[in-house]
Formats: structure tokens, C-alpha cells, sequence
């Protein structure tokens, strides 16, 4: 058999392999490298060689992937990002001064000869963010002169950060008007609205706050050439996401080239799932009988380490054992200075690994791919480059790999205590060091996280059907890299999740709630890592009040609640429900016995408060306030059963029956002021409405026998009635939902047929949506757009099906 033929058969195998062992084939976003909130990057489109890659806020972050056969240059991961040089420069570079005022300068105060009384002051202004004058009032009027040569070769942009309303003139004519505010910088054309002019120039800037904070800074901008024009694309064969890895084939001429990201989040090894090491792995082989010499280059940017790309940073090589590393980091390091939703890591350093006989160099955006030298140790947006060497490459499949791993230092503070990660919890270990025990590992980790991606994916399946594996596999790797892993002062384990896209909150228990399934399925203790903190706040006299709180801070700073509202039945609901759910999987209430005296206090304040709940929010606080909410009443009742079934557990008899009455008689009584013929009602007082009570999956899932299955049977008859084509709407208010909602209220079903009729229409936003991001949770059901959130824990809530089987298969 010819080499030629064998090849054609070997590549055929591949693809036979990893369609038959899996799983999904289009995802909103693909992942790349996933570990927590700031090591986490993907790719927004079909074709890896179409976009940047970018983290998860939507920020570039570059990984670049280049192929030669015989010196031909193919360009299979990646596009160049866009690089700017300053015409004007904003205040992230340095402050500039500017003419000023307070008061309407009336007419003609943006033309260059304009008039009027203003002050002189040094610009960003602002009262939050990095501002040198303060700046508190409602309305501010800027005029910023400059002298320019007038000639410019590449676009022009302004680049503007606005807190609120703003309008920007450049020589007299509007270039930019919204009626919003950014808080990071936005780039804007300039091209067909005004032009710089050989010699004096003005940028007029009037800026309105309407609420919050306020912050302005602006400059204008050059964009550089890529110099990529002639770099052929590598053809995309296909493409196959599992749980753990993100699988590519590619053509490059005569040569095939699989490329392989594996990040190794495997639950049952707390060392491994912590160790923040990703593998990029490249097979290669020869399709035209011949051999070729062949060389793959990753090229990885700086802006990794970066939270904006006029960040500083200094880049180094070094060895350690059998691995030569590359390593980037700022020249601030202001570690844990910044808190906040839209963030990047600034501090730490981002190393790059690869076997020692493999090449790595250090070079500058913006130059030949494989150019050497200089080797700068400081600047900008600099790349970190490794060669995979394939000489004389024949038919036979030949592979090698690279490491990406970011090493924190301190990865949250928690009441006041800056924390090590956890694969550092106790200070003596470096990241190169596991980057060696990473490499050593390779071929052991990549075996096992092929075989637990088969399993998941055949229990999934097995459980709700292919679509709902499907689901699942696109959400397992999501929902862990919405995490950080530490260990508090006392030895827990804290399982730190930030509330991504939405307000920045730390460890948010009504995110903790719906992520919960996954965890259960697979490791409980990570569960507990994300209701320790929780329990402390309140046992440690820190928070006060006799219901559960929402959050711990603002990501990364766990110093005590930052959201502005509670959520009383909300968040005490949610942790006795979730503490009874760790003892069912357990088989024992030990951890319930840890904390029994705050549920204590949560319970009879859910028995109290929660039957009938005040006009308060939930976890669906987008949707607003509501007063008699019925689904959040279900929630108090599954509380109270559920911490009477832990007292059960420890043997308080007395105790479980009088909260089991409570219980049941509110139940029945729920049933009534619910009712609403056909379906319950959203509210005891608002007939003719209707919504998901996926609380009640509780009640079904541990047993407890509160609400009689004739309730669930009404509701999901009455629900399968009211589904569009992306899904079953939230409630009667809107037609947007919340899709680990969907799946709850799916469980409530024991008829297979429904619940993968309600199935059907999440899986077919999942992989029909525009919005190319990590898969929003909350999206509308009639357009199948994204409403809001992104990249959020909460999707492991699609877990719940499998959790059910899980239980019911352990009886």
C-alpha cells in the first residue's frame, strides 16, 4: 500500500474517531483554554483561522498558529489583532493637559476658534478609575488642541472611554455621539466624518453623567499593518468540542494537521483540576506520498497577562528539567488592585512550556511570524513563539505539544486575606515545576480525560438523549472555568465563582444554586467550596442578619456582600436546599450538622417570611420585583422539608416532624392560592399569568414528598402549550427565559418524550445563535438572541437530568 494511501486511510480514521466518540460539532464559542475567570480564552467562530481569540469578556487575546510545508506558509489559528499607534494620546499612556468648564460655554465651543471662560486641567477626568482630575458635576466641556502634520497612512480611529452621555467633535465636526456609557476603551472611525489637518487641531469633547459613576479620557489612533496579506489559509476539515478538549483538523497543502486543546478539568483529582496547565497538541502527517519539511509555530500574545493592551510588560526564557519555558507578565503587577466584571488579569505571569529540544523566542507584534530576533525583553503586546520542528515528514503521523499555564500568585482576598491558588495552597510549589510534572503527565492526563469525556457523554446521553448530551458537553468546561480554587485561612476549600456578565459578584449564592447539579454528579466537595464562605460570613458574626446573604464582594475581593439589595427567601432557600442536597448525595448530614445552627436561623425565618414573600427579588432579578411570588414560595417550602429531612438524618425526630407539618400544610395550601385551573399562577394575586416553578424539582429530586406529582403533571402539560422555537419563556411577563431553568423544569417530568420536547429548543438556540460568545444562559425564545449574561457557571445547572439518574440508580 502506497504511503499516499495509508495516509488517506490514517486521516479518515481520525475523523471517523472523533465522530463516533463524540459529541458536539457547533458551539457558540469554542474553548480553548479554560481554567478560571482570568485564564480563560476562546474562539468566536466556526473557523479557528476567521477571528482573534479572545477571553471570555470579549477582550482579543492571541493565539496565533502558523504551518510551512517545504518554506509555504499556512495560517491555521488566528487573526492578527488590531495594533494601533498613538496620533493623540489617551491618559492610559500618560495625562495630558486640557481647556475646561462646567458651565455651558455656549455656541461655537467646539469649533477651533471657539470662545468662552474655561479652566486649565490635566485629563482623564472623573470621580472612579484611573482620573487625574476630579470631576463630580453633571456636564463637562473639553477642548484638547494638537498639532499634526496632517498625513496619515492607515486608518484613524478615536479612542474613547465615556461615563455617561458623550459627543466628540474633531475641528468643528461630530465624529462620535451615544447616549451610553464604556468603561473600557472603544474604537471608533474617524474616516468620512472629519479630517486632521496639517497643522493646530482641536478634539471638543461634551460628556453628561446621568447616574453612578462618571470617568472620560479620549485620543486619536493610527491603525499599524498586519503585513499578513500573503499568508495562505489552512483549510478547516472539521472541528469536535468534549468536555475537556477541542479537537480541529485542518488541509495545509500535501500535509493534515490535527490540532488538539486539552484542558484537563477532571473532578475526581482536586491536583490536577487546580493545576492551571493547559496542552496544545499538533499531530502532523504527509497526504501525497512524498516528505515534507514542516514546522508548526504557536504564537502566543503578551496580552494574555494584560487587562488592556497599553499595559507594560517584560518577557523572559528559561529552563527547568526537561521543558524550556517562555514567560510574560506586567511591569506594574498590581495584584488584586481591580475588581469588577469586564476585567483581565494584570498580575502573575503567563509562562509558555514545550519539550527543551523544541525552539522558543520572544519577538514583536506586527513582524514575520518566524522572525528571530530582536528578542525584546520589554514592551508591548509582545509574542511568545514556540517551533514544533517535523522534518522530513512522511505519511506516518507525527505529534509534539505545547503547555500553557498562568500562574496567579494570589488569586482572591477573602475577608481582608490574600489567597494562593490551590494548587499553591501552602506557598512551596512554582509553576514551572508543575509545568515539568504537566509535561511528564501528558500522556497519562490525555488519556484519562479522553476516556472521562467518553463516559460523560454516554451517561448524558443515556439520561436525556444526544441533544441534551450535546448540552452538557458545552457546558461542562464553562461552567468550571467560572470558578477559582483556594483554600480559606481555616483549611476549606473555597470554590470561588465569579457572576460573569452580569454585576462582578463573588461567590453569589443564587449562582451557586443553579450550578449545582454538575457538581453533585461529580465532586460535592467543590459544591461545599462554594457554600463554605457563605456559612462563615454569617457564623462568623460578619454578616448579621437572620436570612442568608447574596454574595461575598466583588470579583476578586471576598470581603462581605457588595450587591445592593438582599434576597432573603432567595439565598436561604437556596443553601438549605443545597445543604440537603449534599447530605442525599452523601448518604449523611455531616456538613448540615457543621452549620446546623445558621440554617436554624434561616429556616424559621423561610417559616416566617417565605410562604407568602414580601415584594422582594429572586434570582431572576432582571425580571424585577415581585411580590406573592408563587415559585419562590415553592422554594421556602422545599427549604423547610428539606432541613427537616437533615434533621431526620441526625436523628432530631422532633424536629423533622414539626418542620415536615409546616411543610406540608403550606403546601397544600400553596396548591390552592396558586391555582389557576389549568396551571399555577405566577403569583398568589395575578390570575391569568403563569410561570416555570422549577423550584419544584427539589421536592422531586430528594424525595420529600411536599407537593403531590399531580402538581408537577399540571404544570408541565400547561407548559408544553406554551413553548416557542428557542425554548419555554420564563413566565407570562416576557418572552425571554433562562435555559438551566428550562431543564429544571423539564426533571419535573418522569415522561422522557417531554422532557426532550423541552430540550429540543434550548439545544437548537445553543447551536443556531448569532450572539458567538461563551453560551449566554438568558436569551430570548422567539429570535433566539442573547439577552444578557455570558460564560456563566450556571449552565452546569443542565446537569440535573443526570443528577436525577445518578440518585435513582444509588437507591
Amino acid at each position: 500500500m502506497s504511503g499516499m494511501r495509508k495516509s488517506v486511510i490514517f486521516l479518515a480514521l481520525i475523523v471517523l474517531v472523533i465522530n463516533a466518540s463524540a459529541q458536539v460539532k457547533r458551539a457558540p464559542s469554542y474553548p480553548l483554554i479554560t481554567h478560571n475567570t482570568y485564564f480563560s480564552i476562546w474562539s468566536p467562530t466556526d473557523q479557528l483561522n476567521a477571528s482573534t481569540t479572545r477571553h471570555w469578556t470579549g477582550a482579543d487575546q492571541s493565539l496565533r498558529g502558523y504551518l510551512t510545508v517545504d518554506k509555504k506558509l499556512y495560517s491555521f489559528m488566528g487573526i492578527p489583532s488590531r495594533q494601533y499607534k498613538s496620533v493623540l494620546a489617551a491618559g492610559d499612556q500618560a495625562p495630558y493637559s486640557v481647556s475646561y468648564t462646567e458651565t455651558d460655554p455656549g455656541a461655537g465651543w467646539n469649533e477651533p476658534a471657539g470662545k468662552g471662560s474655561w479652566k486649565t486641567g490635566l485629563a482623564p477626568f472623573g470621580n472612579e478609575g484611573p482620573f487625574k482630575t476630579k470631576w463630580t458635576g453633571k456636564d463637562l466641556w473639553i477642548r484638547r488642541s494638537f498639532n499634526h502634520s496632517g498625513k496619515t497612512t492607515t486608518p484613524v480611529y478615536l479612542k474613547l472611554r465615556h461615563d455617561d452621555n458623550i459627543e466628540v467633535y474633531l475641528n468643528g465636526k461630530e465624529i462620535y455621539r451615544a447616549q451610553n456609557w464604556t468603561h473600557k476603551y472603544i474604537y471608533i472611525p474617524v474616516a468620512g466624518k472629519a479630517d486632521l489637518v496639517s497643522g493646530k487641531n482641536l478634539l471638543a469633547i461634551h460628556v453628561a453623567n446621568t447616574a453612578g459613576g462618571q470617568f472620560i479620557d479620549a485620543g486619536l489612533v493610527e491603525e499599524v499593518p498586519t503585513g499578513e496579506s500573503a499568508i495562505e489559509q489552512a483549510v478547516q476539515d472539521d472541528v469536535t468540542v468534549t468536555a475537556t478538549s477541542t479537537k480541529y483538523l485542518f488541509t495545509c497543502g500535501p500535509v493534515k494537521l490535527q490540532l488538539d486543546f486539552t484542558s484537563p478539568l477532571l473532578m475526581d483529582n482536586m491536583d490536577l483540576l487546580a493545576r492551571p496547565v493547559s496542552y496544545i497538541t499538533a499531530s502532523v502527517s504527509s497526504t501525497d506520498g512524498n516528505t515534507h519539511n514542516t514546522e508548526v509555530l504557536f504564537s502566543v500574545s503578551s496580552d494574555l497577562a494584560v487587562n488592556e493592551p497599553t499595559q507594560e510588560v517584560t518577557a523572559k526564557s528559561l529552563k527547568q528539567g526537561p521543558i524550556s519555558l517562555l514567560s510574560t507578565g506586567t511591569v506594574a503587577q498590581p495584584m488584586l488592585k481591580k475588581k469588577g466584571d469586564d476585567l483581565r488579569i494584570d498580575w502573575g505571569y503567563l509562562y509558555v512550556g514545550t519539550a527543551a529540544s523544541n525552539k522558543q523566542y520572544i519577538s514583536k507584534a506586527g513582524i514575520s511570524p518566524f522572525a528571530t530576533s530582536p528578542a525584546p525583553s520589554r514592551g508591548y503586546n509582545l509574542q511568545l513563539n514556540t517551533i514544533l520542528d517535523f522534518k522530513n515528514l512522511g505519511a506516518e503521523t507525527k505529534s509534539s505539544f505545547v503547555m500553557l499555564g498562568y500562574d496567579e500568585i494570589k488569586t482572591i482576598q477573602y475577608f481582608g486575606t490574600n489567597l494562593n491558588p490551590w494548587w499553591n495552597k501552602d506557598g512551596n510549589k512554582t509553576l514551572p515545576a508543575e509545568m515539568v510534572k504537566a509535561f511528564n503527565d501528558y500522556s497519562t492526563v490525555i488519556s484519562k480525560s479522553k476516556t472521562f469525556d467518553e463516559n460523560l457523554y454516554a451517561e448524558t446521553l443515556k439520561a436525556g438523549g444526544k441533544e441534551y448530551a450535546e448540552l452538557c458537553v458545552l457546558a461542562y468546561r464553562q461552567s468550571i472555568a467560572a470558578h477559582t480554587i483556594a483554600r480559606s485561612p481555616k483549611g476549606e476549600i473555597l470554590f470561588m465563582s465569579k457572576e460573569n456578565f452580569s454585576n462582578g459578584s463573588i461567590n453569589t449564592v443564587d449562582i451557586t444554586y443553579p450550578s449545582a447539579p454538575m457538581y453533585l454528579v461529580y465532586n460535592p466537595e467543590l459544591l461545599k467550596g462554594m457554600m463554605n464562605g457563605i456559612y462563615e460570613y454569617s457564623e462568623s458574626g460578619r454578616w448579621k442578619k437572620p436570612f442568608a446573604a447574596h454574595d461575598l464582594g466583588t470579583y476578586p475581593l471576598a470581603n462581605g456582600q457588595t450587591y445592593g439589595e438582599d434576597m432573603p427567601v432567595e439565598e436561604s432557600g437556596n443553601m438549605i436546599i443545597l445543604a440537603g442536597a449534599i447530605t442525599k448525595t452523601e448518604g449523611n448530614a455531616e456538613y448540615a450538622k457543621k452549620h446546623w445552627d445558621v440554617m436554624t436561623t434561616w429556616v424559621d425565618y423561610l417559616v416566617r417570611d417565605g410562604f407568602d414573600p414580601a415584594n422582594q427579588l429572586c434570582t431572576d432579578d432582571f425580571a424585577g420585583h415581585l411580590a406573592r411570588n408563587a415559585n419562590l414560595s415553592v422554594k421556602a417550602i422545599v427549604g423547610i422539608a428539606s432541613y427537616a429531612m437533615m434533621a431526620g438524618k441526625l436523628g432530631k425526630a422532633d424536629i423533622a416532624a414539626k418542620y415536615t407539618k409546616i411543610a406540608r400544610d403550606y403546601a397544600a395550601k400553596w396548591a390552592t392560592m396558586a391555582d389557576d385551573g389549568d396551571h399555577y399562577a405566577l403569583t398568589f394575586s395575578d390570575k391569568g399569568t403563569w410561570s416555570q416553578k422549577y423550584n419544584l424539582v427539589w421536592d422531586k429530586l430528594l424525595g420529600l414528598g411536599t407537593f403531590p406529582t399531580a402538581v408537577f403533571e399540571k404544570e408541565i402539560k400547561y407548559y408544553l402549550t406554551k413553548q416557542n422555537e428557542y425554548g419555554l419563556p420564563l413566565d407570562s411577563r416576557k418572552e425571554y427565559t433562562k435555559s438551566d431553568w428550562i431543564l429544571w423544569t423539564a426533571t419535573l417530568t418522569s415522561n422522557q418524550g417531554d422532557f426532550q420536547s423541552f430540550v429540543a429548543p434550548v439545544h437548537k438556540y445553543a447551536m443556531e445563535t448569532r450572539n458567538r460568545v461563551p453560551l449566554s444562559d438568558w436569551h430570548e425564545t422567539a429570535s433566539g438572541n442573547m439577552v444578557g449574561f455570558q460564560a456563566r457557571s450556571v449552565v452546569s445547572g443542565y446537569f440535573i437530568k443526570l443528577l436525577e439518574n445518578k440518585w435513582a440508580a444509588a437507591k
